[in-house]
């Protein structure tokens, strides 16, 4: 089975398709650094909790009508995704994450700052 990536046509959709990733990063960097310091939380309740909105992306938010839904779908199965794979290198590290989680937003900041304005080409 081939899945295709077509383009939003939305413009909400066509913004939250630009900046999905960078949005992602900052949601997982930002959900990693407050497991690590609330005592609240556990590793083991983010992995639990991050299940059903991952499965939901699976198995229905890839085929929502709407771009919109579709592209927000895809920032919370990713952010989840990213903070599972941070809680399982604090299981197998411990406190160390945060250099993972450093890095995470070290990435979103670079992605966010980083974009150049784009001008067509020949013009001032």
């Amino acid at each position: 089975m081939s899945e295709t990536h077509a383009e939003p046509r939305s413009e909400n959709g066509r913004w939250l398709y630009a900046r999905r990733l960078k949005i992602a990063l900052g949601i997982a960097a930002l959900e990693g650094i407050f497991v690590a310091f609330a005592n609240d939380f556990s590793q083991w309740t983010v992995i639990i909790i991050s299940i059903p909105i991952i499965a939901f992306y699976l198995f229905a938010g890839r085929t929502l009508d709407s771009d919109t839904g579709r592209q927000l779908s895809w920032i919370a199965a990713a952010s989840q995704a990213f903070t599972v794979i941070l809680c399982v290198v604090a299981k197998l590290v411990g406190k160390t994450s945060l250099i993972v989680v450093g890095i995470f937003a070290v990435v979103a900041v670079i992605l966010l700052f980083g974009e150049k304005s784009k001008k067509p080409a020949g013009k001032s």
